[in-house]
Order: structure tokens, then sequence, then C-alpha cells
């Protein structure tokens, strides 16, 4: 099987994965706040780093390593993507570069967000 069918096979698994973790904390937690998002985020991250650190620890494959992260995590969460690339910064002695990584990211997304929204409503105004 290619490196590309594992990743497609991982990223099913991880997109299941994903709904159901998020229906069973919005079901437990109500839905004012994402706790959802928030949990699969924080989860994901952690199954992420430890999949990761595993794997570099061990013979991990390289068709594992796309299964599990590529694919599973990946799909899962790409937060989890984010947060292994902000550690292995400041574990390089990069921290600067990692504190513009969480930063960039976290504001990034959270302007984007309302730029789009924002976009959105510009372009499809409701009617009067």
């Amino acid at each position: 099987m290619s490196k590309f069918a594992y990743i497609l096979t991982g990223g099913a698994l991880g997109a299941a994965l994903r709904y159901g973790v998020s229906l069973i904390v919005f079901r437990e937690t109500g839905g004012s706040f994402p706790w959802g998002t928030l949990v699969v985020n924080v989860m994901g991250s952690f199954v992420a780093g430890f999949v990761w650190a595993y794997l570099n620890q061990t013979t991990g494959s390289a068709r594992m390593q796309a299964f599990l992260i590529i694919g599973v995590m990946g799909a899962f969460t790409t937060f989890s993507a984010y947060s292994i690339e902000s550690v292995r910064l400041f574990e390089s002695g990069s921290v600067n570069l990692a504190i513009a990584n969480v930063l960039s990211n976290n504001l990034g997304a959270i302007l984007s967000a309302f730029a789009g929204i924002a976009l959105a409503k510009w372009m499809f105004p409701q009617a009067a």
C-alpha cells in the first residue's frame, strides 16, 4: 500500500474520531462554549506528541508515521501539527520563532475568521 493510501485511511479514521469525540463532549457539556473543539485540539496535540516521540524513539516506519501522524491526527485536528511544530522550535532553541509561531497561528486564525465572516456578510447581505 502506498504512503498516500495510509494517509487516506488514517484521515478517514481521524475525521470519524473527531466527530464522535465532539458529539460526546457536546452532549455532556452543552453548546455554550466550544468544548468539543477544545477537547479535540488538546487531546489531539497530546496524542500526536506521544505518537511522534514514540515513533522517533523506536523503529517507527514512515508508513506508520504517515498513517498515525499525517492521517489520523491530521484529520482529528490540524492543531496537533501546529503544537508539535511549536514544541520542536522551542526544543531546538528557537524560542523567538516558537513564540512567533504561537502568536501568529492564534491571532492569525482568529483575525482571519473575523475577516472571512465580514467578507461573507458584505458579499451576501441579508435581504432588508
